[in-house]
């Protein structure tokens, strides 16, 4: 089967907003005018090109990288050499990034996760390599991408903003993207199974030195919140849940910190 590349998607890359606050004498571009700057270098919109734009961007991947907004001051003839010899100052603050929910398998679950997860504001990925399942996929804020597994793995960027639920219909599929996914950076990895598949996976993992009980005590698996779930919905709706949970962490644990101070006060 053909793997194409997925489609440049911004959004699912880090970036940063160069703005134009204030200028000063002659400048190729006024305050206001807008550039974003993405991780891979690419951009969107222009500042006026030149060495100007080419410093700004080197600027911009460098608090990227660092996460934190700065002001930046330009003398155009004495730094940049520019003959328009102008004074700009840029503005540029890292942008925040959508949570990335990565679907193996457009099966029932995989297609009313998809739903569920573009509403709770993820942006969504679907792999499978049927293209029955793919073409049921109508949603066009869903990636429906039909590829062999192998190869979808390929054209992924894994992350701290990356949740990946592994949902196909075959397990050794399920266990082949589970070994792979296992060592990568992401926020979630959950897994889909019985009972039984969970524990002959994990003996399996754990006897080919394939990975440890911790890391695989990191995975979600059987995937989602045990909630008694039986239909493709609710199996969708758990797995929401946990996603929705994982999410919120950090918001969760500064609540539980709260009722735990309250309680010492009472007490």
């Amino acid at each position: 089967m053909t793997s194409p590349k997925l489609p440049y998607h911004p959004n699912k890359l880090k970036s940063a907003l160069c703005i134009i606050v204030d200028t000063r004498g002659s400048t190729p571009r006024k305050a206001g005018t807008k550039m974003h700057v993405f991780e891979n270098g690419k951009i969107e919109g222009t500042i006026g090109g030149g060495a100007l734009e080419k410093k700004v961007i080197e600027d911009a991947l460098a608090q990227i990288k660092v996460g934190n907004p700065r002001l930046f001051e330009h003398q155009l003839l004495q730094q940049h050499n520019m003959c328009c010899g102008g004074m700009v100052k840029v503005y540029i603050e890292p942008e925040a990034q959508k949570n990335h929910l990565i679907i193996f398998g457009a099966g029932h679950v995989g297609q009313e996760l998809a739903n569920q997860a573009v509403k709770a504001e993820f942006d969504v990925t679907v792999f499978d390599d049927r293209p029955e399942y793919i073409q049921q996929i109508t949603n066009e804020t869903i990636e429906a991408q039909c590829l062999d597994f192998s190869d979808a793995l390929k054209q992924i960027s894994f992350g701290e903003n990356t949740y990946i639920a592994i949902l196909t219909y075959r397990h050794d599929i399920d266990r082949a993207l589970l070994r792979y996914c296992l060592r990568k950076e992401r926020a979630y990895l959950g897994f889909i199974g019985s009972q039984r598949k969970i524990l002959v996976t994990r003996k399996m993992m754990l006897q080919e030195g394939i990975a440890t009980e911790e890391e695989l005590n990191k995975v979600d698996m059987p995937i989602g919140l045990n909630i008694g779930a039986e239909s493709p919905f609710e199996i969708a709706v758990s797995i929401m849940a946990k996603l929705i949970e994982v999410k919120n962490q950090e918001q969760v644990n500064t609540i539980q910190q709260i009722k735990d101070i309250e309680q010492c006060i009472k007490e």
